[in-house]
């Protein structure tokens, strides 16, 4: 048996492979509620074989959307329009997952078809909130977090890691990268706060350890944390203090971290190519956390070495599943798996030309 495709258990969860459809932003909801798009767009790779489908950044509270087409789980709507979503996915026997998240200063536009242009008033739009009152370039700038609005930060992040439970959802991930608002209070690139949450490297990790051990503590399911391990910029977040915030992280109950990078300083120099991030997460998995990688992982060949050569436990893929949902089950035949493929599919599978 291949690595990518056996089975991976975390707490009581089995994963059937280790091959998942990562967190993509569709900016498809209304109002932060999902509809027929995420359904068809989730559901999709489902029935493509892969063990475990992550919902793309799922709002807390409303301030905490990228646009005003991004999605939230902060209402009885939102908690049921996602609940069909789950059990469509559950319906195929796939695993789903949540990534729970915060814009912070990078929240507030408008979608990229429109060109991420900062919503007014009248379209939606509203004040963002940040560690420090640092814009992102081109963004405004935004209000600074009291110790209070903090608390309720947290507290927003449990209440949705409740309702994503209600909802159905297998697995939850706390996003802390990319530039949103719990990377914002890791890297001191955005965090110029002299108060118990800036400053060291235990102090801007505080948010992010509160976060991780309330959503530990409302659920028995698998947690994940979404980090960049590198701002890829002098004087930014860096690896070293991430493979802490990992080793933390795995103390207060994370079972995987899932290991990015970027996107809180544009322009910043990352060496994109192929399995760029790889590297990352081989340096936190030899620390001694589980990890996943990610980053122009493209090909089922690729994947299996990654795996095979000990430098993660997980595979995450996005443009490949965009451009082929059902990559998993092509990527099983490619490396001499037999995977059930949905019935309905049956005969592609066995009939060919």
């Amino acid at each position: 048996m291949s690595v990518l495709f056996s089975p991976l258990r975390l707490r009581e969860t089995t994963f059937a492979n280790r091959l998942w459809v990562a967190p993509m932003c569709q900016y498809s909801a209304s109002d932060g509620l999902v509809g027929e798009w995420h359904r068809v767009h989730l559901g999709s790779f489902a029935t493509g074989g892969f063990g475990l489908v992550m919902s793309e950044a799922t709002a807390v509270n409303p301030e905490g959307r990228i646009s005003i087409a991004c999605p939230g789980i902060y209402r009885d709507d939102q908690e049921a329009a996602w609940r069909t979503v789950v059990e469509f996915i559950h319906a195929q026997g796939t695993l789903a997952g949540m990534q729970l998240a915060h814009a912070g200063r990078k929240g507030s536009t408008l979608t990229p078809w429109a060109d991420h242009q900062m919503a007014s008033e009248e379209e939606g739009g509203w004040v963002s909130v940040a560690p420090s009152a640092l814009a992102f370039e081109g963004y405004p700038t935004p209000h600074v977090l009291s110790d209070e609005e903090i608390a309720g930060v947290v507290a927003d992040f449990v209440t949705a890691a409740q309702r994503a439970r209600r909802a159905g959802f297998d697995v939850l991930e706390i996003h802390a990268a990319h530039g949103y608002l719990v990377h914002e209070f890791l890297s001191p690139l955005s965090n110029v706060r002299e108060d118990r949450y800036g400053g060291s490297l235990e102090n801007r990790a505080r948010l992010l350890f509160e976060v991780a051990s309330g959503v530990r503590a409302t659920t028995e399911g698998p947690l994940f944390v979404r980090i960049s391990a590198t701002d890829w910029v002098e004087g930014g977040f860096t690896l070293e203090e991430a493979t802490w915030v990992a080793q933390r992280l795995s103390e207060l109950g994370v079972d995987l971290i899932d290991v990015s990078s970027g996107g809180n300083v544009p322009g910043a120099p990352i060496p994109v190519g192929p399995g760029y991030q790889v590297p990352l997460a081989d340096t936190l998995r030899r620390s001694g956390v589980t990890v996943s990688a990610v980053g122009l992982i493209t090909r089922p060949e690729q994947a299996e070495e990654i795996l095979a050569e000990g430098r993660a436990d997980a595979v995450m893929v996005a443009r490949a599943a965009l451009r082929n949902p059902r990559f998993a089950l092509e990527a099983a035949e490619a490396l001499g798996e037999i995977v059930p493929w949905p019935i309905q599919y049956e005969r592609a599978r066995t009939l060919r030309a």
